[in-house]
C-alpha cells in the first residue's frame, strides 16, 4: 500500500521563504445576477466572480474577495470572507424533514439550505404546513460547510394559492413589496384641491377649457400624460400635459424616499409593482376624464415641416375630455370609426377627432425630421402573454407600432427633448437620458452576418463600424421586407449601448438628439420627478435653493440607482413573460411551429416563433448525430459530415419537445417532415 505521506502543514522548502505572495483582498459589494453568476463592485472597479467563487456570500453582502488570473482574460474574484450581511429575511417554501423543518428560498440566487431547528415552535405556532410559503428570518447564516438556520415570522399562504414561478422571479430580483406605513399615511392624507393650487401659484395656468385627452393601452390604470393639438397659420401647436406628482410629493418626504428606493414601477406579466402608492398613481395624479387635475405642461409650436420653433413649460390645471385606447384611435385614423363613436361628450368629439388627426400628421413629420438628423428607428415587436382571472396563460398578443402609438410617442419625444433643451441651456443639474455611440468593436461583430445578407459591404460596412447613424439607417431600410430584416434589426440593436441616466447632458445617439431627458412619466419613473423638480426650480428662479443643492449633491448616485433599477425592472418583466410563455407551451408539446433562428451558440440554436415571439432552444444534439463546427463571426453551426449549416436569420420549422416554466425555458427540435408549421398558441 506504500507509506502514508506526512502532513507538511505550512512548512516551506529551504530557500523558498518569502517567495509565496499573500492574497491581496479587496472589499466590495456582491451582486448575484442569476444562479452562479455574480460580480463584486469595489472602489477599484467591478470584477466578475469565478465559477464557484460565491461561496457563502449572498447578493448585497459586503465581502472580501481575492483575485485570480483567468488565462489571459480579466481577473476573476473569489469570496474569502463576508464582512456584513444584506439579506435578513426571505420568502420560501416550508418542508417538513422530521425532526427538522426546512425553508427553500424562492430566490433562485440563494443556493443554500436553511433549517428550522426542532426546539423552535414557530411552524406550529403560526399553523405552517407542508408546502406553505413563509417569510423566514435568518438567525444563523450558512457557512462553507454548514447550513443556515431560520425562524418563521409569517405564513404567507399555501403554494396552491400563489404563483410560485412568478413569486420566485420577484424574490430573485429583490423587487419591493408593500409600502412603508409612513408612505401610505402620507399618500392617504393627500387631497386634490385644484382651486387652491391655482389661487396660491401665480405660475400655474388654468387650461381646463383646452381640449386634451389621454391615449393609453386598453388595460392601463394610471394615466400620466394628456395631449392636445391644433393647426396654426404657420404650422401646428402641440400640448403635452404631465401629472404634477412633485406638487404632492415633497423632496425627502416618506413617499419620495420610497420612490427613490424603487426607482420605477415594475410591469410584470400578471401585476404591477408601482413606484408610488395607489392613492397617487391611480387617483390623485391620474389624468382621468372629466375631473380636474394638476399638471406640468409643455406647449410647443412647430412649423409646417415639423420643426419645433418655440416651447414653453409651466404648471397647469387641466380637465381631460376623453380616455382613449390605441385601438380606438387607430380605428378613427383608419376610417373604421367616426368621431361620433368616441367615448366623450358629443360636442367635444369633433375637436378630439381633429386633434388626433393633427397629432398623426405631426408624428409623420417628426419621424422624417428625426431621420434627417440621424435618428435610428428599430422596428421591434413586443409579445405579451394573456392570462385568465386565475393567472393561467390563454394566448399571446404581439404589439407593433401603429399610427396611434406613434402619435403619442412622437408627442412625448418632442416634450422630453424640449424640456431637456431648457435645462441644458440653463446648465441645470438633472437626470438627463444619455445614449452613447456604440463601440466599433460591437458593431464590427455584426458585419460578417450583414455582409452575408448583402446588407453591408465595403464602404458601407466601414461606416457602420464607425457608428455612422445614416449608414445604420441604410442597412435597416435595405433589410426592410426581406428575410434578413429580423436578424439585421436584432444584431444592430444588440450592438447598441444601453441608455442610462446621468447628471449632465451628453446627448442621445439613437434619437439623434443633442439633449434628452425623461419628463413624461413621473408616476412610474423617478428620473422624471427629478426633471420636474429641476424644471420647476428654473421657472421659479430658485435654481440655487437649498433643496436643489441637496438634489445636486446626491444626483450622480441617484442617477446610477435609477439606471440600475430600470435594468432590474426590465429583467424581471422579461423573465415573468418567459415563465408564462413556457407555461403556455407546456400544452403544445409535440406541436410544430414556424420561426427564425435569432441566436447561434456552440450548444445550439435560439429560435423565435413567428406568431408569438416565443423563444426556445434547439440543443446541438437535436440537430443530428454528427460534430458541428461553430463559427462565432458568422453565427453558424455546420455539420462536419453532412455539411449542413444552421445560421442566424434562417427560417425553420421546430417541434416543441419540452418546457421548464420555473426557468422560463422552451425546448425545440427540428420538425421532421413538416412542410407547413401549425400555430395555435397565439389564438
Amino acid at each position: 500500500m506504500g507509506r502514508k505521506r506526512p502532513h507538511r502543514g505550512n512548512r516551506r522548502r529551504p530557500g523558498r521563504e518569502g517567495k509565496r505572495k499573500a492574497h491581496v483582498l479587496l472589499t466590495g459589494t456582491l451582486r448575484v445576477m442569476r444562479p452562479g453568476v455574480a460580480e463584486v463592485q469595489t472602489p477599484e472597479g467591478t470584477v466578475p466572480v469565478a465559477r464557484g467563487g460565491i461561496r457563502e456570500g449572498m447578493s448585497g453582502d459586503e465581502v472580501q474577495v481575492s483575485l485570480q488570473d483567468a488565462r489571459g482574460r480579466e481577473k476573476l474574484a473569489r469570496v474569502q470572507n463576508v464582512v456584513s450581511r444584506a439579506t435578513t429575511t426571505f420568502l420560501g417554501v416550508y418542508r417538513r424533514l422530521d425532526p427538522l423543518g426546512a425553508v427553500v428560498p424562492l430566490d433562485a440566487r440563494i443556493k443554500r439550505d436553511f433549517f428550522v431547528i426542532p426546539e423552535d415552535p414557530c411552524a406550529a405556532r403560526l399553523g405552517v404546513g407542508e408546502g406553505d410559503v413563509v417569510s423566514a428570518r435568518i438567525t444563523e447564516y450558512p457557512g462553507r460547510h454548514s447550513a443556515g438556520v431560520v425562524t418563521i415570522d409569517r405564513r404567507v399562504g399555501p403554494s396552491a394559492e400563489l404563483d410560485l414561478n412568478v413569486e420566485s422571479v420577484i424574490a430573485s430580483y429583490d423587487l419591493p413589496g408593500e409600502f412603508p406605513s409612513a408612505a401610505l399615511a402620507q399618500a392617504d392624507a393627500i387631497t386634490v384641491d385644484v382651486a387652491a393650487a391655482l389661487a396660491s401659484d401665480p405660475l400655474r395656468r388654468d387650461m381646463r377649457k383646452s381640449c386634451v385627452f389621454t391615449i393609453d393601452p386598453t388595460d392601463a390604470r394610471d394615466f400620466d400624460d394628456a395631449v392636445g393639438a391644433r393647426r396654426t397659420d404657420d404650422g401646428f401647436e402641440v400640448e403635452v400635459h404631465i401629472a404634477d406628482v412633485t406638487h404632492y410629493v415633497p423632496w425627502n418626504s416618506p413617499v419620495d424616499n420610497e420612490a427613490k428606493r424603487r426607482g420605477c414601477s415594475v410591469y410584470l406579466v400578471d401585476r404591477v409593482l408601482p413606484m408610488l402608492p395607489e392613492r397617487l398613481c391611480n387617483d390623485v395624479c391620474s389624468l382621468r376624464p372629466g375631473v380636474d387635475r394638476l399638471c406640468m405642461s409643455v406647449v410647443m409650436r412647430l412649423d409646417r415641416r415639423g420643426n419645433v420653433t418655440d416651447a414653453q413649460a409651466f404648471p397647469t390645471a387641466i380637465r381631460s375630455a376623453a380616455r382613449l385606447d390605441y385601438d380606438t384611435a387607430d380605428a378613427l385614423l383608419e376610417g373604421r370609426a367616426s368621431a361620433a363613436e368616441l367615448p366623450c361628450a358629443p360636442d367635444t368629439a369633433p375637436q378630439v377627432a381633429d386633434a388626433i388627426a393633427v397629432l398623426d400628421h405631426v408624428a409623420a413629420l417628426r419621424i422624417a425630421r428625426r431621420a434627417e438628423r440621424g435618428a435610428i428607428d428599430f422596428d421591434t415587436r413586443e409579445a405579451k402573454v394573456r392570462l385568465d382571472e386565475k393567472g393561467v396563460p390563454t394566448g399571446v398578443t404581439v404589439r407593433r407600432k401603429t399610427r396611434a402609438t406613434s402619435l403619442v410617442e412622437e408627442a412625448m419625444l418632442i416634450a422630453n427633448e424640449s424640456v431637456a433643451r431648457m435645462l441644458a441651456d440653463a446648465e441645470a443639474p438633472a437626470a438627463y437620458r444619455v445614449h452613447e455611440r456604440p463601440s466599433p468593436e460591437e458593431l464590427a461583430q455584426t458585419i460578417p452576418v450583414l455582409a452575408e445578407l448583402g446588407l453591408a459591404k465595403g464602404e458601407l460596412a466601414d461606416r457602420v463600424i464607425a457608428g455612422d447613424p445614416f449608414a445604420i439607417q441604410q442597412v435597416l431600410a435595405t433589410a426592410r421586407g426581406t428575410a434578413g430584416e429580423a436578424l439585421a434589426t436584432t444584431l444592430l440593436l444588440r450592438a447598441q449601448k444601453r441608455a442610462v441616466y446621468l447628471p449632465q447632458n451628453e446627448g442621445h445617439y439613437a434619437l439623434g438628439a443633442k439633449a434628452y431627458c425623461h419628463f413624461t412619466s413621473p408616476i412610474r419613473r423617478y428620473p422624471d420627478d427629478i426633471v420636474h423638480r429641476a424644471l420647476r426650480a428654473q421657472l421659479e428662479g430658485r435654481a440655487q435653493s437649498r433643496e436643489q443643492r441637496d438634489v445636486a449633491r446626491g444626483l450622480a448616485q441617484l442617477c446610477r440607482t435609477c439606471s440600475d433599477r430600470e435594468r432590474i425592472a426590465d429583467g424581471a418583466a422579461r423573465d415573468t413573460q418567459k415563465v408564462k410563455m413556457a407555461e403556455l407551451f407546456s400544452s403544445h408539446v409535440g406541436e410544430s411551429f414556424s420561426g427564425v433562428v435569432v441566436g447561434v451558440e456552440r450548444y445550439g440554436l435560439f429560435v423565435e416563433l413567428d406568431d408569438t415571439c416565443a423563444e426556445g432552444l434547439v440543443p446541438v444534439g437535436a440537430l443530428g448525430d454528427e460534430w458541428f463546427a461553430y463559427d462565432e463571426k458568422r453565427l453558424s453551426l455546420t455539420g462536419e459530415s453532412s455539411g449542413r449549416a444552421w445560421r442566424c436569420g434562417q427560417r425553420v420549422a421546430v417541434t416543441v419537445t419540452g418546457t421548464n416554466p420555473a426557468r422560463g425555458q422552451i425546448d425545440f427540435a427540428p420538425a421532421q417532415g413538416a412542410s407547413r408549421a401549425t400555430s395555435h398558441a397565439s389564438k
